[in-house]
């Protein structure tokens, strides 16, 4: 499963809570160093060969998921490295091509048809596909075709596309007077009050509309942003397995790759092209702007650049925040990854029913246990966190060494240390509960339900921002979604290997709320017996967990008997102490962390890109392979089909569709031929700077046609979220060009049609 994927608003806790730390998405099992078979190792040193010369001037890429805002300053560099547009048009997130690019929520996409059709990553709809799965029909196994637009399946309750209509920047409205106030809680309440002001003008007598205020540079700059909710999505086409996911877990972050990871959506509105609800009166949504293929093929050294809503990089993080992640954080999110996965996998073999429902949770573990072992390894062993500490000591030494300087920075970086200090004291107690939230949906939802009446009869103005009554919709859409992802079995696995791994901390380290869910025995056994009987709950059935959300008082659920509200209610405190923690820390770093990157950007004297915060971005770059170690051959950055045909196995991950297989053995390439390669090539390699959340994000040549999907990054570079590494990080993306085939051979020509294209595969 690949990585680039932010977490999924169907698995919102329990992705998010289990990569908690520094930017992972997602978890699974152990494959940091796979032993391919002699089929997979022919295709890899076939790929292993020095690339031919290319005559374009290499373009040297120093990283960046760019603001738009920020391209106007880029238009020489972008000129020289090979932009046909006009640099300007890239400023303007609502023109072209930009505006084509949309949000799906956690993962990236374009509108590619004048008819709201849209195309991700196949990995960013293996939920839907779940979804609209049973145990007799796996649609993530089949893949899916609708032949006609009455055949395209609603992707559910819960998924969205969010098109960017504007961008304000609104900084001082936000910072003004910060300094003044008392405290650090002080501090996070006003900003709180000013961002939920600000969001509720923007949406005012706009439905359909949804605003939100996003911080920049730890919070020295502010930007409102408005989006238009598309709330009515279907599932159009997406390939079988064996085509969307080929080569799996081994294959997963690495090098060549051979995956046609790519699945087609449609948005639909209301008659008068305002966002609905679904209903079957709906039409194709109409987008002011979309992509059309590439009219001239890719070659090695071409330009370039990727459109997207990366999730989270920490490049402008302290060295003592990553020297934490890297000792105590990715230890324990990896034990956690790995006894989730075997839990998993073994009920899955003793109960195959469950398949569907738990094989999506499994690759999203599974690439998440991948990733965090390659970002232990590359800022751990790799030393990228001992370089973090390196330029800490001396932006120190730079503050120190000038009165102004000093004045101006001198307190900050020994506030931050005590700040951190301060934090280290409750990290158990807060990562336990974040993960007793995150592993069971049923005590998720009873917490939502608790915290809905605690927030009900306040003022809206006054609610936290999650229960505003702008969110409520959105709230009982989760609940409502959970009935086609829940099984018991799987919420207790998850919950009892929770409890479990907590009860086995020391005293000192060991959560309070442990016993008060256990009992003072913490074997297995009692864990056991505890997790049964929460699970006497009613939550399971819809209809109940809706009425309590929608009508339950606080009062009423103090005196409830359901084992699960009654859970939710006696850790309502824990829960409130925690977030008053976390709204101290903010409030404090609210102050702190723009002050450290205004003397980290005038020490370094050079424009910096802010980190990723699932906003627009984009970066640029050119198609590059590149050499793994220093004793290594130099990677070409394509694949191809035949590449593909020779991993083929009868053995998941290297099973593929036999029609296509048999297609690519007879050489019928149609016109998706590579004239340089002499067949179709399946997916490349470019040195564009990209991070979770960027998973289906439009590849764009220089004239802003669409020449390929990213989905993936490199193993040797993972460390690039805290330090960009030019000479290794690489992202893959998915060849156009395969993806026209793999339509083609598949027999989706509707589709293939609707992207201008005339199908040509006999």
């Amino acid at each position: 499963m690949p990585r680039l994927t932010a977490s999924l608003s169907t698995l919102p806790l329990l992705i998010s809570a289990l990569a908690a730390g520094c930017g992972a998405e997602s978890a699974g099992r152990d494959v940091a160093s796979p032993t391919p078979d002699s089929s997979t190792r022919t295709a890899a040193s076939t790929n292993a060969a020095a690339s031919p010369p290319v005559a374009k001037k290499a373009f040297a890429n120093p990283g960046g998921m760019w603001m738009p805002s920020q391209l106007g300053a880029h238009r020489d560099t972008l000129k020289s490295a090979g932009l046909e547009l006009d640099p300007k048009v890239l400023t303007d997130p609502t023109s072209f091509p930009l505006g084509a690019v949309v949000s799906l929520g956690g993962c990236s996409a374009s509108f590619v048809s004048p008819d709201g059709l849209i195309v991700t990553n196949h990995h960013c709809v293996t939920r839907i596909l779940q979804f609209n799965s049973t145990p007799e029909q796996d649609l993530a196994k089949s893949g899916y075709i609708a032949k006609t637009r009455a055949d395209e399946k609603w992707a559910g309750p819960t998924n969205r596309v969010f098109v960017t209509q504007s961008f304000k920047d609104v900084t001082n409205d936000v910072r003004a007077g910060l300094d003044t106030l008392p405290n650090d809680r002080a501090r996070y309440d006003k900003l709180e009050e000013r961002e939920k002001a600000l969001v509720a003008a923007c949406e005012k007598d706009k439905p359909g509309v949804l605003c939100s205020v996003k911080s920049y540079f730890g919070g020295a700059q502010y930007l409102l942003i408005e989006q238009l909710e598309l709330r009515d999505v279907r599932l159009a086409y997406a390939p079988p397995e064996g085509v969307g996911d080929f080569g799996g877990e081994v294959d997963n972050w690495r090098w060549p790759r051979h995956g046609g990871d790519f699945a087609f959506l449609r948005a639909y509105v209301g008659k008068d092209q305002k966002p609905a609800d679904k209903a079957e009166s709906n039409v194709p949504y109409k987008p002011p702007h979309w992509l059309r293929v590439a009219s001239k093929p890719l070659v090695e050294g071409d330009f370039v650049m990727v459109g997207g809503y990366p999730g989270r990089t920490n490049r402008l993080r302290t060295a003592l925040e990553v020297r934490e992640t890297v000792d105590w954080d990715f230890p324990r999110r990896m034990t956690a990854y790995e006894q989730a996965l075997a839990a998993l996998e073994d009920l899955a073999k003793r109960q195959p029913k469950l398949d569907v429902k738990i094989r999506p949770i499994i690759g999203h573990l599974g690439n998440g246990l991948t990733r965090t072992k390659g970002l232990s390894e590359g800022l751990g062993k790799g030393g990228v966190a001992m370089q973090r500490e390196k330029e800490d000591q001396n932006l120190a030494a730079w503050i120190d060494a000038d009165a102004t300087r000093k004045a101006a920075f001198g307190d900050v970086m020994s506030k931050l240390s005590v700040l951190l200090e301060q934090r280290k004291k409750t990290r158990e107690e807060d990562m336990g509960l974040q993960r007793v939230l995150a592993s069971a949906e049923m005590f998720s939802a009873a917490m939502t339900i608790v915290r809905m009446a605690e927030e009900r009869d306040k003022p809206d103005g006054s609610r936290d921002p999650e229960f505003q009554e702008r969110n409520w919709k959105r709230l009982e859409q989760r609940l409502t979604r959970i009935t086609s992802s829940y099984d018991g079995a799987i919420d207790r696995a998850l919950l009892g290997l929770t409890l479990e791994r907590m009860a086995k901390l020391s005293d000192a380290e060991r959560p309070g709320f442990v016993t008060a869910i256990v009992g003072k025995k913490l074997d297995r056994a009692s864990i056991d017996k505890a997790v049964s009987d929460l699970y006497r709950t009613k939550l399971e059935d819809e209809k109940t967990r809706l009425e309590l959300f929608r009508k339950a008082k606080a009062t009423e659920l103090a005196k409830s008997k359901d084992p699960m509200i009654k859970l939710a209610v006696s850790l309502r405190s824990s829960y409130k102490a925690f977030e008053e923690r976390d709204k101290a820390y903010e409030g404090a770093m609210s102050l702190l962390r723009p002050r450290y990157f205004d003397a980290l950007q005038k020490m370094r004297n050079v424009p910096l890109a802010p980190d990723a915060n699932g906003t627009l971005r984009v970066t640029y770059g050119t198609v590059r392979g590149y050499r793994p170690s220093t004793d290594a051959p130099v990677y070409r950055p394509f694949t191809t089909i035949s590449e593909m045909v020779a991993k083929v196995t009868d053995k998941t991950p290297f099973i593929a569709p036999a029609k296509l297989v048999d297609a690519a053995r007879a050489k019928k390439f149609g016109k998706y031929s590579s004239e340089t390669l002499g067949e179709v090539p399946v997916d490349f390699l470019s040195d564009v700077d990209t991070t979770g959340g960027n998973s289906g994000s439009p590849t764009m040549n220089a004239r802003g046609e669409l020449v390929g999907l990213l989905f993936d990054g490199n193993y040797e570079a993972m460390a690039s979220d805290v330090v960009f590494l030019p000479e290794i990080t690489r992202a893959i993306h998915v060849d156009f060009r395969y993806v026209q085939w793999v339509l083609d051979a598949d027999g989706a020509d509707n589709v293939l049609v609707e992207l201008g294209v005339t199908p040509s595969v006999d």
